[in-house]
């Protein structure tokens, strides 16, 4: 990625065919350690996307980062966001408006989790979701190897601001997970997104009482100068770790990065119960 080439070309990245369920779909792995899915945002794994997975893996966990929708590692542009966008509302795979239930790909990201806590231990796997794909985090619950989700603006149903994406069955059965587990759902979003808003949060604290820590930034905290795709036609500041992060040391979403991390920490790579102390001497 240079000034002249604003795409990523993803080569510290090892890519992967995972199948699951019949189903195959590339993957960009990199890192060792317990296992962190990151989900891309529309319109793609972006560059943006790309170096939140770095951070992951630079925290010490193996990242993965499912290929979904748009070009990999493409810069993203107004014109080209539009048509990925507009794909998938429409495809099969995604749930996009109200009524529609939970998303069928979830199934198969429950899959790759399982696979990856197969593959690379720990007490389980954690999954970053952003955007159109921020609600999949926590539906990836559902599956008994994700014990660490982060719920970053999540957008979907775009045609209800109070909606959640999951169908009646899922969301009992993660309420259920949740409170039989003792799991916590850390999620962000920009005060004034009007993709993920304040009714959004209300709705998953409902849902998950003391269990979802939503947590609120300043628009005033958001890059004022995000790629085309989130100034022309997001229109909002929206993406709290990507896009409308500002990578200064202190800044507002570094700290919302930094907790992010921590909070990964925490439940993935707890650090070891000290051992006992040897008995004195009589």
């Amino acid at each position: 990625m240079s000034e002249d080439d604003p795409n990523d070309p993803i080569t510290d990245f090892t890519r992967r065919s995972i199948t699951v369920q019949g189903v195959e779909k590339t993957v960009h792995a990199a890192g060792t350690g317990p296992a962190v899915v990151v989900l891309p945002e529309m319109p793609g794994i972006s560059p943006d996307v790309l170096r939140l997975a770095r951070w992951v893996r630079d925290a010490g966990f193996t990242v993965l980062v499912p290929s979904l929708f748009g070009t990999d590692g493409a810069f993203p542009t107004a014109e080209g966001g539009r048509e990925v966008v507009r794909r998938a509302c429409v495809s099969a795979e995604f749930r996009a408006f109200a009524g529609g239930g939970t998303s069928p790909v979830t199934r198969w990201l429950r899959g790759l989790a399982r696979q990856a806590h197969a593959e690379c231990g720990g007490p389980g796997v954690g999954a970053i979701g952003l955007c159109f794909t921020g609600n999949f985090a926590l539906t990836m619950a559902l599956e008994s190897a994700v014990i660490a989700p982060v719920v970053n603006h999540p957008s979907l149903p775009l045609d209800d601001p109070g909606g959640l994406e999951l169908d009646a069955a899922d969301a009992h059965a993660l309420r259920d997970r949740f409170d039989r587990d003792g799991l916590t759902v850390l999620a962000y979003r920009f005060e004034g997104d009007r993709w993920c808003t304040g009714q959004r949060f209300a709705a998953y604290r409902a849902l998950l009482g003391e269990a979802f820590d939503g947590r609120v930034l300043p628009d005033s905290a958001a890059n004022p100068a995000p790629p085309p795709f989130f100034a022309e036609l997001v229109g909002t500041p929206h993406s709290v770790v990507t896009a409308h992060l500002v990578d200064e040391a202190g800044h507002p979403t570094v700290r919302a990065r930094d907790e992010i991390l921590a909070f990964l920490t925490a439940r993935l790579a707890p650090p070891p119960h000290p051992a006992p102390a040897s008995p004195r001497p009589a």
